[in-house]
């Protein structure tokens, strides 16, 4: 099957040329049809997949036949970073058409402010917005969505994991009921489900590999203790020399800066990246990454489902993520759409048993990699589970365990007739 197949305007047909678009991937093949007949759709499709364009080609192709005066589509996703993304493939699918489109999201200042006001006074034909700075416009009435024809939630579950989904109703409140809706998620939790019998008619359900990573991405994992880890990460890298692009994952943003600071007395260059970071830096960060100026990129969870550059060679995990499901969204940075590339992760004795829910998500037994010898001693697989947790059951001690410690001789005083729990001596928290 190719993309003639589907019969798109020929615009559309140049662009996908000059993108270096070649076959339609599956969730393509299965996708674009449905949009194209009007139904509904739920699809749960993995990451790196190619679903951006099965759902901004359609939707591109009715627009070519026909540009409205009013707003005919609104793509609704969680993140800054992926409003980008999207934003940035329409304007390539759209180079040859006469379509407008505009990326809406938090963090910009007043003149941002005035220049979403204009475009969504004039008609933009497509808004890629987050729920936040979308209601703010939503609210203050001008916004004319009486001519929408497509609403597009995409990332549905992280949305709701991040809480939006009260934003999402009431967004939906402003949308005419007649529409074509559109639902992508990872992953098909009973909430994704509960949520699509409320905004979908009728809809055509699309399930493609749900929550695998992609069979071109070459995992393995790796057991070291947490000093380890910036040694370890050191040398693994300047054993890739040859890599052009490499994204590492921690989960903190207080760890980012460590990470790169860590790399420089291996003499490799990076940048990091967090929400901590004003979002025109952010931007800078990601354009000299895509561009090869920036050849290895520390992040946070920030990334792992909003950010599309081709070629990524390797994803590290410096920290194993606390969610099975960001595993499948952070490795598959790389290998996208039929891509080859690495994963590696790091995991200490504590994280095995989130390791092993990995696993059991995934289906697959990742191969583990042993480090250097003169980097350990290392951690034992064969280490018994209980050995992994101290006396507290494996978290950190508290503060009136610590007290308890130091104080060994000394029980509880019954002076406390309400059972509430008091400070012992700390300061009271200011909110």
């Amino acid at each position: 099957m190719t993309f003639k197949d589907f019969h798109l305007d020929p615009g559309l047909d140049e662009a996908m040329f000059y993108l270096g678009f070649e076959k339609p991937t599956a969730v393509q093949q299965q996708v674009i049809p449905a949009i194209s007949q009007g139904d509904d759709l739920i699809a749960c499709a993995q990451t790196g997949t190619g679903k951006t364009a099965a759902f901004v080609l359609p939707v591109l192709n009715k627009l070519a036949n026909g540009l409205p005066s009013k707003t005919n589509t609104l793509i609704v996703v969680p993140t800054r970073e992926l409003a980008i993304q999207i934003e940035q493939q329409i304007q390539g699918l759209s180079y040859f058409l006469s379509v407008s489109s505009i990326a809406v999201y938090g963090g910009g200042d007043g003149k941002a402010w005035e220049r979403e006001k204009a475009a969504f006074k004039s008609g933009v034909h497509i808004i890629v917005a987050t729920p936040g700075k979308l209601l703010s416009h939503l609210n203050m009435g001008y916004m004319d969505l009486t001519g929408l024809e497509h609403l597009i939630l995409d990332e549905a579950d992280r949305m709701l994991d991040m809480g939006f989904i009260d934003d999402i109703k009431r967004i939906i409140t402003h949308l005419p009921e007649k529409r074509q809706t559109l639902m992508f998620s990872a992953t098909m939790a009973p909430d994704i489900r509960k949520l699509a019998r409320t905004v979908l008619t009728n809809p055509k359900e699309v399930n493609l590999a749900i929550a695998k990573p992609a069979s071109g991405i070459d995992q393995k994992v790796c057991l070291v203790n947490e000093s380890q880890k910036a040694e370890a990460i050191g040398r693994l890298l300047s054993e890739r020399k040859d890599y052009k692009t490499i994204l590492i994952f921690t989960s903190t943003k207080s760890k980012v800066n460590q990470i790169i600071h860590a790399l420089k007395s291996f003499r490799i260059a990076s940048r990091g990246i967090s929400s901590d970071l004003p979002q025109d830096k952010r931007e800078e960060v990601l354009r000299q990454f895509a561009a090869r100026q920036v050849n290895i990129l520390v992040a946070t969870d920030v990334l792992s489902r909003g950010i599309d550059v081709k070629d990524i060679n390797m994803v590290i995990n410096f920290d194993i993520p606390n969610d099975a499901e960001d595993y499948v969204h952070r490795v598959g940075r790389t290998a996208r759409v039929d891509a080859k590339g690495e994963a590696i992760t790091f995991i200490t004795p504590r994280d095995r048993r989130k390791f092993y829910l990995i696993e059991k998500l995934i289906e697959t037994r990742i191969p583990r990699l042993e480090l250097p010898s003169d980097l350990g001693p290392f951690p034992s697989w064969e280490q018994p589970e209980s050995q992994d947790k101290d006396r507290h059951g494996g978290r950190r001690p508290s503060y009136n365990d610590r007290q308890r410690k130091k104080r060994p001789g000394r029980g509880r005083r019954n002076d406390n007739p309400s059972g509430q729990r008091r400070s012992q001596g700390r300061p009271p928290s200011r909110g």
